[in-house]
């Protein structure tokens, strides 16, 4: 039998923004956007992994620090009814696949993305911002006019990102994370 141990709390933010005009998502050379498949489901999962494995969202959301896990939340997000395919992008690299971004539609009309993820070797240049760009361009051409997110208070990089795109900090939670113990 587990038992509870204690409870971890973690300050999130929730962000909106007005989509506007987009423009073009620029990529570096050697690199290209994959329209969402259902034959790229594992390669997503395995990005997300790869992102956040080592992260501290992987404490906020243990799924994102296990394959498995990352891949089980890959099958049970595409199944769920504001799924949106066209706001939902694998990047791929010279290496192969580094960056993938999802997005779904919720009740209220707005875009939600729902995790962006960039392998750790492949940050700083730009590629973040052209995954989230193009999933913005695929919320418009579903008639959304606003987008929404939530990021870990203490990812700097993540929120910086998101301010230069125009999202401000709407409502501050606060998640709780039990830490298991005992069986």
């Amino acid at each position: 039998m587990a038992t509870v141990a204690s409870i971890s709390y973690f300050k999130r933010y929730k962000m909106e923004a007005a989509l506007g005009e987009q423009p073009c998502p620029r990529l570096p050379e050697g690199f290209a956007f994959a329209a969402w498949s259902h034959g790229l489901m594992e390669a997503h999962a395995d990005v997300l992994f790869a992102s956040f494995h080592r992260e501290i969202d992987a404490q906020v959301f243990p799924s994102l620090g296990d394959r498995q896990g990352s891949l089980c939340l890959m099958i049970e997000m595409t199944r769920k009814r504001g799924f949106l395919a066209e706001a939902t992008w694998l990047l791929l690299g010279p290496g192969g696949p580094c960056g993938t971004v999802q997005g779904m539609r919720e009740r209220d009309g707005f875009g939600s993305i729902q995790n962006i993820g960039i392998a750790p070797e492949w940050r700083g240049r730009g590629l973040g911002e052209a995954l989230l760009r193009q999933a913005f361009r695929g919320f418009q051409r579903e008639g959304l006019t606003r987008a929404r997110l939530e990021v870990t208070a203490q990812n700097d990089p993540a929120i910086r990102l998101y301010r230069r795109l125009g999202f401000r900090r709407a409502k501050t939670l606060y998640k709780a994370v039990p830490e298991w113990s005992g069986f």
